[in-house]
This record gives C-alpha cells, sequence and structure tokens, in this order.
C-alpha cells in the first residue's frame, strides 16, 4: 500500500492498534506478581509507617512546617525558573553553605531531585573518553546516569573492592569515576567506602558516594558514613545526597570542593535546564538540618529503632535504618505487605526490577520517632504476619 509522500509501506506492518503490546506486558506482570498500583494516602493515617523514608520523624515537625511556610511567605511558591536565571534564592546558597559545612566538605549545590544530583553530577564528570565502575546494587539514578553519561561502563561485583581495583588498573581511559552508594537502598549494607576510596585513589581516580540512606543515620550526628570513616572534604571524593529523607523535604544536593561545584553550573545539564528547587523544600530542609544539629542523638534513635525492628522480624540487625525481610516469591511478599497494611502497618514491598529474581522483600524502614507503644504494635502485626508468610514458603 501507499503512504505519505507516496512511500510504500507493508500492509502486514499496520496494526489498528499500535501500543496493544502494553495489554500484553501487564497481562504478565499480572501473572508474575509484579503489577504496580498507586495508592491515595490520607493527611491523617492510624496506622504505623515502616514505609516512608522519614527516617528522622520530621516531615509533621512544627518547626520543619514553618520553615517551609516562612520561606513560601518570602519567596512565593515557585523558584520561577532555572537557578542560572531566576530561579536561585538566598536560602539556596544559605542551605549549600549548611550542608557542606555538616558533612565536612568544600562547597555544595542544590538540585531539583536527589536524581537530578546524580545524573548531574556524573554525565558532567564522565564522558565519551572516560570510564565509569558502577557497584552492582547502585541505585537507580546512578545507572541511568551511567546510561547517560556515554562513557565506557563496567559494572563490578557488589562490594567486591578488588574488583573495582581492576577494572581500574586495565582501562585505557586517562578519567575514570566509581560510583556507590554508601547505604545501599533495598537490604541497608554498607559500601567498603574507606578501601573503595583507597583504590579508587591509586588509580587517578574520583570516587562519588550517594549518601542518600547514610546522611542523618549514619556517623557523628547523622553525618553520614563518608564523615564517619575519615573521608570527609577529600578533593577526589564526591558526595551526593538527597533532602527528601532524612531533611523531610524534597531535593538533591552534590557536596565536594569548589572546583567541581563550578564545572556543575557550568556543564551539569539536569542544573542548568531544570528549574530551581522550589523555596518550600529549601525552607523545610534548613528547618530539619537545624532542629539535627541541635538535637544529634536522633541519628543514633533511628538506629536503635531499627535495631528493635530487626529483632521482632527475625532478621540480623542492621547497619543502618533499613530492614530487609527476604521472602523470595513475589506475589508472597506483596501479599504479606498487604496482611501488614490491613493490620495497620505500612511496610514496603520490593519486588524485581527493584531487588533480583526470588529476592523479593519486605522493607521496613525505621523512624527516630516510633514510640514504645507502636513499637509493640509492630511487633505483634510481623510477628503474625511473617509466621504465615513463612510458613507459607517452607511449603513451597
Amino acid at each position: 500500500m501507499t503512504g505519505l509522500n507516496g512511500v510504500q509501506v507493508s500492509s502486514s506492518a499496520v496494526t489498528t492498534d499500535p501500543l496493544s503490546w502494553l495489554d500484553e506486558r501487564a497481562t504478565a506482570r499480572t501473572a508474575a506478581g509484579l503489577r504496580r498500583h498507586l495508592r491515595v494516602r490520607e493527611p491523617e493515617q492510624a496506622s504505623i509507617d515502616l514505609a516512608s523514608n522519614d527516617y528522622l520523624g520530621l516531615v509533621r515537625h512544627p518547626e520543619v512546617i514553618e520553615g517551609a511556610i516562612a520561606a513560601v511567605r518570602r519567596w512565593g511558591t515557585g523558584s520561577t525558573g532555572s537557578r542560572l536565571v531566576t530561579g536561585t534564592t538566598a536560602e539556596h546558597e544559605l542551605l549549600e553553605t549548611e550542608l557542606a559545612e555538616f558533612v565536612g566538605a568544600e562547597a555544595g549545590l542544590v538540585f531539583a531531585s536527589g536524581y537530578a544530583a546524580n545524573l548531574g553530577v556524573v554525565t558532567a564528570l564522565a564522558g565519551r573518553d572516560s570510564f565509569i565502575v558502577s557497584d552492582a546494587g547502585s541505585h537507580a539514578s546512578l545507572v541511568d546516569a551511567c546510561r547517560l553519561s556515554r562513557a565506557r561502563i563496567a559494572v563490578a561485583p557488589h562490594r567486591d573492592v578488588a574488583a573495582v581495583d581492576r577494572l581500574l588498573d586495565e582501562r585505557v581511559e586517562e578519567r575514570a569515576l566509581v560510583l556507590t552508594d554508601s547505604v545501599f537502598s533495598a537490604d541497608g549494607d554498607l559500601a567498603p567506602l574507606a578501601d573503595l576510596h583507597r583504590v579508587t585513589r591509586a588509580n587517578g581516580a574520583v570516587l562519588v558516594v550517594d549518601e542518600a540512606h547514610g546522611l542523618g543515620v549514619r556517623g557523628a550526628g547523622g553525618r553520614g558514613l563518608v564523615h564517619e570513616l575519615g573521608l570527609a572534604g577529600q578533593p577526589d571524593l564526591v558526595i551526593t545526597a538527597t533532602l527528601s529523607k532524612a531533611f523531610a523535604a524534597q531535593g538533591g544536593v552534590v557536596l565536594a570542593d569548589n572546583r567541581i561545584r563550578a564545572h556543575l553550573i557550568d556543564a551539569a545539564r539536569t542544573f542548568i535546564f531544570d528549574t530551581g528547587l522550589a523555596p518550600a523544600a529549601v525552607g523545610a530542609a534548613r528547618a530539619a538540618l537545624s532542629l539535627l544539629r541541635r538535637d544529634p542523638a536522633m541519628a543514633t534513635r533511628v538506629l536503635d529503632r531499627a535495631a528493635d525492628i530487626a529483632r521482632v522480624a527475625g532478621v540480623p540487625e542492621p547497619t543502618s535504618a533499613v530492614v530487609s525481610v527476604v521472602l523470595g516469591d513475589a506475589q508472597r511478599a506483596y501479599d504479606a505487605a498487604q496482611a501488614c497494611r490491613a493490620r495497620g502497618l505500612e511496610v514496603g514491598c520490593f519486588r524485581p526490577p527493584s531487588v533480583p529474581e526470588g529476592t523479593s522483600r519486605l522493607r521496613l524502614t525505621a523512624r527516630a520517632d516510633l514510640t514504645a507503644a507502636e513499637l509493640d504494635t509492630i511487633a505483634e502485626v510481623l510477628g503474625e504476619v511473617l509466621a504465615e508468610a513463612r510458613g507459607d514458603a517452607l511449603v513451597v
């Protein structure tokens, strides 16, 4: 048959519904227990929250809310444009200075999200003539940053420092980055940052550490795993983080030396072309950071509550706020999460592709403000649900 402009088009290639494949994918996902659904939550809910990343329990803190409101009253509801055009305020620069001082970095640069921060820093520091080694457990934002960087990519086995060393030593490119989370989001385990930094430096590379799940939880007063291990301020180490977890707001930040900050302003596309972080989020994050500085024991309380949750869940004591309860089958994990919800306990449910096949799990996140009564309820609900789920697993 003849199409537009006289081009011959095969009739066999024409379909009445070019998106019919979406129905096939949806059917396959449903059969595998992998269909996802949005669920609207109420502003006030009686259930206990072990699903969010509100590690310090500050999302509803009066001072954090007031910080957001005060910023809106002063600057309005939006940043109005890219930070290079109209979007930067004095609040943005104060937050950058305060965060950098807190973690022991020379400078900071705030982005609209943690995802954008990772995309920005990796693509700005890498390119066609560079090499990236990324941990197999790195967050999706780092994975996508690798894809966009146009660099040659190698994925190292999870937490395998020797593999990273070998890959860096064998490279032909002059420039190289090593990417890792400090605390891995699914399992809650820690990266071997001291050893990674040692081999990265020995091979003339730069280490990029995503502290999304470390900041506010690990280190003295929640300053992160990089600070805890004495690596803060190293010129060949870059920290990225999000403001949506311990700091009860939204946005992302890159913390590094002044040369890197200046380069990102010139070269990071997710900074140059994205609208600046909204004033409310900046004000809330500054207030949350101020609260953590005044009460640094909040970070310790998070880990204490995580240990309590792990004990009643029958899993080893975690090294972060994340308690991972692996149940294996995707449908079993989903059913267990629904059973928890029906009993008033909100939990995370991680299934492929978020985790490898056969490792679907409940992901329980601790909060510093969990009460003794809430912990009693958590123990009761998890005891019932996990006994049933694990009993099913033994039968299969």
